[in-house]
């Protein structure tokens, strides 16, 4: 592992437990403008790793401190995500640059990485997230060809690999949502908020049609994910 600090992060995070694993990817048309972006303090932003695509992982700020990788966001109801979470960032263009498949190497060392991370920190399954759970109406990341189900596989967050269908309901979806972790209006209508909470859901757990529709399979999920966390 190579270590690269960057001066992108608050404090100490006190007395705060780390309890979530935020992953991300980079967004940037390069790797290298990636690293030059979480290292410049103008950019406000920095994470705790960066895994490159060759399987290289760099550690950008130490566990002990808040690294600015979260924003504005919310998991069930906690806002200062920054300072119970550890942020890893994968290097990809993501949506705006060319958005493609994380590697076998990044993968594997993602893999390796955050089980390090979860035998030093009592991290639940549900609370391993990605940028886009958190905050839905703004991030995308790391998106719907991020392998979640491999993760999960492996012990490491959570994937529903098939779920029954289920007769679709709003106010009740909205409820599960919000029960599940995601900041959601229960107005009882596919308003665009709730359409891009359910976008955020499907990214991660129905990655092969991401739509904004509560269709019956994706109620089904949402029902079935509720019944485990």
């Amino acid at each position: 592992m190579l270590e690269r600090l960057s001066p992108n992060f608050n404090d100490r995070r006190g007395n705060q437990p780390i309890d979530m694993l935020v992953l991300h990817y980079t967004g940037m048309k390069t790797a290298d403008e990636a690293m030059e972006r979480l290292c410049n303090p103008e950019a406000e932003v920095s994470a705790h790793y960066v895994i490159d695509e060759k399987g290289g992982i760099t550690k950008m700020v130490e566990e002990e401190n808040r690294a600015w990788h979260a924003g504005v966001s919310s998991w069930r109801g906690e806002t200062d995500i920054n300072s119970r979470s550890i942020g890893i960032e994968l290097i990809n263009p993501g949506h705006e640059f060319g958005y493609r498949e994380f590697t076998e190497f990044q993968m594997a060392s993602l893999e390796i990485l955050a089980h390090d991370i979860l035998r030093r920190h009592p991290i639940p399954e549900r609370n391993v997230v990605g940028h886009s759970d958190i905050a839905p109406q703004r991030k995308t990341d790391p998106g719907e060809l991020f392998d979640w189900e491999a993760l999960a596989r492996v012990g490491i967050g959570l994937f529903l690999p098939r779920s029954k269908p289920q007769k679709p309901n709003v106010k009740k979806a909205q409820n599960k949502l919000a029960k599940i972790g995601y900041e959601i209006n229960l107005s009882g209508e596919i308003d665009p908020q709730t359409k891009s909470v359910i976008k955020a859901f499907q990214r991660h757990f129905r990655p092969l049609r991401v739509d904004g529709l509560l269709d019956p399979d994706t109620a089904g999920r949402i029902t079935s994910l509720t019944e485990i966390i």
